[in-house]
């Protein structure tokens, strides 16, 4: 599990992106490079990291369901997700 202050600083990261998003846009469309390094530097989207929703951890991380492999492994097993079951043969 993810420590709090963590999982909040990627709030703030994700809160920021979508803020300066179409300001920062502007100015690549612009080419003014100079304005665009003023800006925040966590208000690039390069800067989120994906965390799983559940623990806040941020390896193992499944894209399609937004958690990480251990939380996906027993909602699973549990058949808490809809359309995936053990695979057997």
């Amino acid at each position: 599990m993810a420590k709090e202050s963590m999982k909040a600083r990627e709030r703030k990261r994700i809160a920021l992106v979508e803020q300066y998003a179409k300001k920062r846009e502007e100015l690549k469309k612009a080419g003014d490079w100079d304005a665009l390094q003023k800006l925040p530097k966590n208000s690039s989207k390069v800067r989120v990291r994906n965390r799983c929703q559940l623990t806040g951890r941020p390896r193992g991380y499944m894209r399609q369901f937004g958690i990480c492999r251990n939380q996906f492994r027993e909602l699973a097993l549990d058949g808490r997700i809809p359309g995936v079951k053990k695979a057997s043969w």
